[in-house]
């Protein structure tokens, strides 16, 4: 399996523990856990020319990356 670029393991690695923590207790985390990664993985595959997309359907899956990782972001910086 290839790298795939933005893990969140490596955007929060001072919050490794807590992430599989949430994912394991909150379901709500969860589900933005497994929709931040389905859609990385989108994108990463339409970058490496796996599964090319045009710039427009790249531009929108690249700003629901963005706006998953700010939800989750707030979540671990919560409490």
């Amino acid at each position: 399996m290839s790298h795939t670029p933005h893990e969140l393991a490596e955007e929060f690695p001072e919050s490794v523990e807590k992430i599989h923590q949430l994912k394991e207790t909150d379901a709500h985390f969860a589900k933005l856990f497994d929709d931040y990664h389905t859609i990385n993985r989108a994108i990463h595959r339409a970058e490496t020319n796996v599964a090319p997309t045009d710039d427009l359907h790249m531009a929108q899956l690249r700003k629901e990356r963005l706006a998953l990782k700010d939800q989750i972001s707030g979540v671990l910086n919560a409490g």
